[in-house]
Formats: C-alpha cells, structure tokens, sequence
C-alpha cells in the first residue's frame, strides 16, 4: 500500500464500482470524498494510528472541517485509481491534507482536506496527541512537496 514515505505520497489503490457512479458510469462527485477519507484513514492505519487507537488511546477524532477540491477528468466505471495523500500543513489541533486520484499517469481530481482534531466526549477541539504529532511532522519536513492547487486563501 505505502512506500517510502520521504520519496513519494502515500497511495492506495482503488476501483470503481458500479455505486461509485451514476447512470452513465462516470463517478459520483462525492465518491472522492469517500475515496480521500478512505486513503487518510489508510495512511493513519500504516502510521500505526487506526480507529480503535485513536478513539481508545488518543480519545479523539479527526473531523473535516473545511474542504478545497478541484474536479478535472471524470473516472469512469471499473477504473484503477490510486489515490494519494501527504500531509501539507500541521497546526496545534488541526493538520490539512494534500490527495489527488490519479488514474495511470492522469490526475483526474485534487483536494486539500483540512481535518480538525476533536475529543470524542464533547466533539471539542484539542490538541493534536504528541505521537500524531511527531509522526506528521516527520512526514511534513520529509520533503519539499509542490501543489498544483492554489491553497493560499484556503489556509487562512
């Protein structure tokens, strides 16, 4: 699934399936969505952060709090998808993500995904818990990274 973390994005691969599509095969706009939080949830899991440890453990969860995408080519049914995600920005209770699906060498959509770190009582924000932290702050100076989408508003 993963590869080295400090050369290349996180990626998983996925196919799409007939409830991934309208009637005309092409993807359901909102099937990304599943797709990014799929590849997120993957990319906590290899980092040794899956659901039963962040809610037992951490007591908290990660919620989406704001959402930037940008739709360039449809995905059509039965196709290959690897869909990547690397972090782009950390902070003291949130983090954003940079994920694009990618279908052989064509970037078909690209999203950051600002998640907010929540305690699971109350669905109060908190800090990020420190061994979170210090894995994605690993990731985020790992290397440079370049995006094609225009964030700067979106950080604010």
């Amino acid at each position: 699934m993963g590869g080295d973390l400090s050369s290349a994005p996180f990626s998983i691969a996925l196919r799409v399936y007939y409830q991934d599509t309208d009637a005309g095969g092409v993807t359901f706009h909102a099937a990304y969505l599943e797709f990014f939080e799929r590849s997120r949830i993957e990319w906590l899991r290899e980092h040794g952060f899956d659901s039963r440890t962040m809610t037992g453990d951490f007591r908290c969860l990660f919620i989406v709090r704001k959402l930037q995408i940008e739709y360039r080519r449809p995905a059509r049914l039965d196709d290959l998808l690897q869909v990547t995600t690397e972090i782009q920005r950390l902070g003291r209770a949130q983090l954003t993500f940079f994920q694009q699906v990618i279908r052989g060498r064509e970037l078909l959509v690209e999203a950051a995904v600002n998640l907010a770190c929540v305690d699971i009582a109350d669905l109060r924000p908190m800090p990020i818990p420190e061994a979170i932290r210090e894995r994605c702050a690993a990731d985020v100076n790992a290397q440079p990274r370049t995006k094609s989408i225009d964030v700067r508003g979106y950080l604010s």
